[in-house]
């Protein structure tokens, strides 16, 4: 079930991730700002995150057996028409990206799903597999631009559609809910109004925009800072995103199994400090190789880790039957935290023409996201519906 889920999550991940590797295209072809360019690979991201909100209260309700499969098929829709007649303009690139965000909500399906199938000792590190699935941004980096060159635009889209065609079926025939789930009774919105009340909702969504919101932005955005900063070929940029994602994607389990043994805030708080260093280096924008390599690499496995030992937190803290709910909520906030950078990333050197700034802001955000960490998130209240040894480790 583990394996089924996060293929079917890496899967909707790349068909999430395809605008991102022809942005630089599509600002050529169409004449496209900065600020529309990171506009257009901005809108999937932030639909994906908000719509993760009523997909997690689903799950919990109708279960991942249900959601999977549903998910894959409607995300077929919008890559569809974006391969076959939504590229031709901004206008159809903007409507096509906004439905193309419901893959990402294929995360908050995955999470209480998997968290289900294992004893609260082993959901970090099963969480954080799953969470691995988010390589499916790499498949996308690796291939689109190939498959566009070799072939025509349509290719990446149509091979995409069948696969999670594919991937729909064989979810439908093969998934299978744990035993015992804990299915809740109330309605939907009164179940999200439980969710918001609770603490760990609110910590977990703040850090995780920062984990994960800062890999999100970096891979939609880091094609055309290297191209703009380094003067690197769209190729070239795409491929050091591929790297930068896939080591976020290994780093994600690693941070989930850290947690379970040591705890998910130690992990975080090395990951947030590595995070704010990385940055600032990077706002200096050295030479690649060696320092500004090493900024990147390290600050994506800080990332990975991070997001891995953020859900590690949820899984532990949440309770059973609002894992979904307050998987929606947190996710929502890890893709709203990659919605703003790209943006703010565009306007600022549209405006300055340099990135500094960009990443000054984000070293001073993830030195915030560690402030909360070693403070109310290590030390949480003492009165909690569970013993305080278990909320510790």
């Amino acid at each position: 079930m583990l394996t089924l889920a996060t293929v079917g999550f890496a899967i909707n991940f790349w068909a999430w991730a395809l605008l991102s590797p022809l942005a630089p295209k599509f600002q050529a072809a169409l004449h496209l700002s900065s600020f529309q360019q990171a506009l257009l690979v901005a809108v999937p991201v932030v639909v994906g995150a908000v719509g993760r909100i009523p997909v997690g209260a689903l799950t919990d309700r109708f279960g991942g057996r249900v959601m999977f499969p549903l998910v894959s098929l409607t995300t077929i829709v919008p890559v569809l028409y974006l391969g076959l007649s939504g590229h031709t303009s901004l206008a159809g690139l903007l409507v096509g990206g906004f439905f193309l965000g419901i893959g990402g909500t294929a995360f908050a399906v995955g999470v209480p799903f998997v968290s289900a199938w294992f004893p609260p000792e082993r959901r970090g590190l099963a969480v954080g597999i799953f969470g691995a699935g988010m390589g499916g941004t790499a498949i996308s980096a690796l291939t689109t631009v190939k498959l566009v060159n070799a072939y025509s635009i349509r290719t990446p889209f149509v091979i995409t559609a069948v696969v999670l065609a594919l991937y729909a079926v064989v979810a439908a025939l093969l998934l299978r809910d744990a035993p015992g789930r804990a299915v809740p009774a109330a309605p939907l919105v009164q179940r999200l109004g439980a969710v918001l009340r609770l603490r760990i909702t609110w910590q977990a969504a703040v850090l995780y925009a920062v984990a994960f919101g800062g890999y999100v932005a970096f891979s939609v955005y880091l094609p055309a800072y290297l191209k703009t900063a380094y003067g690197l070929t769209q190729a070239d940029a795409a491929n050091r995103m591929a790297g930068f994602v896939l080591l976020a994607v290994v780093m994600r389990p690693v941070g989930g199994w850290l947690s379970d043994r040591l705890s998910p805030t130690r992990v975080l708080a090395v990951a947030l400090s590595v995070v704010a260093a990385g940055a600032c280096v990077q706002a200096f924008t050295p030479s690649l190789a060696p320092l500004g390599t090493i900024a990147f690499l390290s600050m994506a496995a800080a990332l990975g880790a991070g997001s891995g030992a953020t859900f590690a937190l949820v899984a532990q803290r949440a309770p059973a039957n609002q894992v979904g709910s307050v998987t929606g909520v947190v996710g929502a906030a890890g893709g709203l935290g990659g919605f703003v950078p790209p943006l703010v990333m565009g306007a600022i050197y549209g405006a300055y023409g340099s990135y500094a700034i960009g990443l000054i802001l984000l070293a001073i955000v993830a030195l915030g996201a560690l402030a909360l960490t070693v403070t109310a998130v290590a030390h949480p209240p003492a009165r909690s519906g569970r013993p305080a040894a278990r909320i510790a480790h």
